[in-house]
C-alpha cells in the first residue's frame, strides 16, 4: 500500500535515521527510559517467568514452549508498564510489552519508559536498524551480548504522546492483519505437508491399483497391503552400515580441501546438501571404506533432534562419506533405492522410527534397529512404478509449498518494513486511526 508522508522534515544528525518528522525530538535511550535492576531469586518467586525461549523473534510476541524452563536463581522484576529486550543474540530480535508483572531471564534488559508509550517503544527496539546497531556492538564470540552503555547511548525518537498512542494503535491494527493473513498461509503449509505425506504413505502401502486384492500382513499399524506383496525385514534386503564411534572426526581435523564429509544439517527433507559440508583427508575417508556413499544409498539420521530425516543418493557430485550420526542403507538388486526412501518416509516407518528411540539424553537409533525394519516389496517394476508416480506428485506438491513459503515471507518482510516506517517517521499515519 502507499502511505502518507509527513508535510515537513528535518535531519536527525545521525545517519541511519535520516530525516525525521520536523516536530519529533531525538534523545538517547537512558534519557527516554530507565534501566531496572531488581534482582530476585526466582526459585523462590511465585510471579511468572519469561526466558529468552518463550518471545518470538522480531513479534514481541510471548509464546509457549514445549520444553521445560526452569527461573534463573538471578533474575530481573519487571512491571507490566516495562519492555523486555533480549541483550544476548541481539540479532534474533528478541523485545516484549509484559501485561502482567513478573521476572524474567537476566538476558533482558529491561526498560521502564519514561518519556515513551510502552508499545512504540517496543516498536521503535524492533526496528531492523536499531537491532543492526546493537547487534554490531556485541562482545563474545559463542555468546554474543550487548552492554547497556551502548544500547542507552542510542538514539530513540519522539513522538508527542499522543501521535505515539496513535502509531501503536495503527500497528497493532496493521500487524494483526498481517498475522492473520501468515497464519493462514502456514495452515495451508502445513496442509500441503500432510498432502504430501499421506500420498507417499498410500503409495508405498497400498500401490497404484486400487482394485489389487488386499491382506492382512500380520503387522500392528500397517493396516492392509496388496496381496501379491511380499514381506521381509529391512536387513535381508540391504546393508546398514555407519562410522564407528572411535573413529569420529574432531572439528580441528576438518580441511579446506578433501573429500566430502556429510552430517546430519546436510541431510536435508529436500535433498542432500552436498555444497555447505565439511571436508577430511584421505586417509580418514578411506578408514571406513563400508560408507563411502554410492548413488542409490539411502541415509538416515540416527541421533538427535533430526532422527529419522532420509533422503536418497541421487547424483554424487564427488568422492563422499558421513559423520557416525548418519546410517547408509545400501538396497540390494531386488530393492529399488528410491521406493525405499519412500518407503522411510512413510507415516509408519517414521512412528515406528519415534517408537524405536533409545537413549536418556540424545535419542539415538541403532543399526540393529534399523535392519529390524518391515519392508513390504512389490516386484522391482511396481516399486519402480510407484517411485516414478511419487517424484512427480510430490515435486508437483514441493513447488506449491515453497510458492507459499514465498509469500510468507514477502509478508514476515513487509511487516517489519512497516513498523520500520512508522516509528522512524517515514510514513504518517495519524489519518489513518479513526
Amino acid at each position: 500500500m502507499t502511505w502518507n508522508r509527513y508535510p515537513r522534515y528535518k535531519d536527525s544528525v545521525i545517519g541511519w535515521l535520516g530525516e525525521v518528522p520536523e516536530h519529533w525530538e531525538v534523545r538517547r535511550l537512558k534519557h527516554s527510559t530507565d534501566l531496572i535492576n531488581t534482582k530476585i531469586d526466582g526459585a523462590e518467586s511465585d510471579l511468572p517467568y519469561t526466558g529468552m525461549e518463550h518471545i518470538e523473534s522480531w513479534t514481541g510476541k510471548r509464546i509457549s514452549t514445549n520444553k521445560d524452563t526452569m527461573s534463573e536463581s538471578q533474575t530481573n522484576l519487571y512491571s507490566r508498564s516495562d519492555v523486555l529486550f533480549g541483550k544476548l543474540r541481539p540479532y534474533l530480535a528478541k523485545a516484549h510489552a509484559p501485561d502482567i508483572e513478573g521476572i524474567c531471564s537476566s538476558e533482558f534488559l529491561v526498560l521502564r519508559p519514561k518519556a515513551v508509550e510502552q508499545k512504540f517503544l517496543l516498536n521503535y527496539v524492533l526496528n531492523p536498524d536499531f537491532i543492526a546497531m546493537v547487534d554490531s556492538s556485541t562482545y563474545g564470540a559463542k555468546m554474543p551480548r550487548a552492554n547497556w552503555d551502548f544500547v542507552g547511548n542510542l538514539p530513540t525518537l519522539i513522538p508527542p504522546l499522543d501521535e505515539q498512542r496513535t502509531i501503536a494503535s495503527f500497528l497493532d491494527r496493521e500487524t494483526e492483519r498481517i498475522d492473520v493473513l501468515i497464519a493462514k498461509k502456514e495452515r495451508q503449509i502445513e496442509l500441503l505437508q500432510e498432502k504430501r505425506a499421506a500420498l507417499i504413505s498410500h503409495a508405498v502401502t497400498k500401490g497404484l491399483n486400487p482394485d489389487a486384492k488386499m491382506k492382512d500382513p500380520g503387522i500392528e499399524w500397517l493396516g492392509e497391503i496388496p496381496e501379491h506383496w511380499k514381506i521381509v525385514k529391512l536387513g535381508f534386503k540391504a546393508s546398514v552400515k555407519a562410522r564407528l564411534g572411535w573413529k569420529g572426526l574432531k572439528a580441528e581435523e576438518y580441511v579446506d580441501e578433501g573429500f566430502i564429509f556429510l552430517s546430519t544439517p546436510n541431510i536435508k527433507k529436500e535433498a542432500i546438501d552436498f555444497v555447505n559440508v565439511n571436508h577430511i583427508r584421505s586417509e580418514r575417508f578411506y578408514e571406513s571404506p563400508e560408507i563411502i556413499l554410492q548413488n542409490g544409498d539411502v541415509l538416515i539420521a540416527k541421533d538427535g533432534s533430526t532422527l529419522g530425516i532420509t533422503n536418497v543418493v541421487k547424483e554424487l557430485p564427488a568422492p563422499a562419506t558421513v559423520n557416525s550420526s548418519i546410517a547408509v542403507i545400501r538396497p540390494n538388486l531386488e530393492v529399488h533405492s528410491i521406493f525405499l526412501y519412500y518407503l522411510l518416509l512413510s507415516d509408519y516407518t517414521q512412528n515406528i522410527i519415534q517408537k524405536m528411540k533409545a537413549g536418556q539424553g540424545v535419542p539415538h537409533l541403532f543399526q540393529a534397529d534399523i535392519r529390524k525394519f518391515w519392508l513390504w516389496l512389490p516386484s522391482f517394476e511396481e516399486q519402480n512404478a510407484i517411485a516414478a508416480f511419487l517424484d512427480v506428485e510430490t515435486v508437483q506438491i514441493d513447488v506449491l509449498i515453497r510458492k507459499v513459503e514465498e509469500s510468507t515471507t514477502k509478508l514476515h518482510e513487509y511487516r517489519t518494513a512497516l513498523i520500520s516506517a512508522a516509528v522512524t517517521g517515514k510514513i504518517d499515519v495519524r489519518k489513518e486511526v479513526a
